[in-house]
């Protein structure tokens, strides 16, 4: 089993169930050198709480099951359906 199958493993049991109840995901982009990145989604995306989420939750969740994980990295990006929504809301206010 590959390390990104262990990390969803443990995204699947023990982060996603409490990420769902306030309608948020993740996503595990990469893991290298015991480095795993990772996005939020859903309303976590963007969340003021996101980095203590991705701290307490995520990265403790992680690395107390996958010890050979060193750190669990939050990579912030604006995503396509945000900046979508963006895009519209100025072009209306225009019109």
């Amino acid at each position: 089993m590959s390390i990104i199958e262990q990390i969803e493993g443990v995204m699947d049991t023990d982060v996603r169930p409490q990420l769902r109840e306030h309608h948020g995901d993740v996503e595990v982009l990469s893991c290298e050198d015991g480095i795993c990145r990772i996005r939020l989604l859903g309303q976590c995306s963007g969340c003021p709480s996101a980095r203590l989420t991705t701290e307490e939750l995520i990265g403790k969740a992680v690395m107390e099951k996958l010890p050979q994980i060193k750190d669990v990295v939050l990579v912030q990006e604006t995503s396509d359906e945000l900046m979508d929504f963006a895009k519209k809301l100025l072009n209306h206010n225009r019109g």
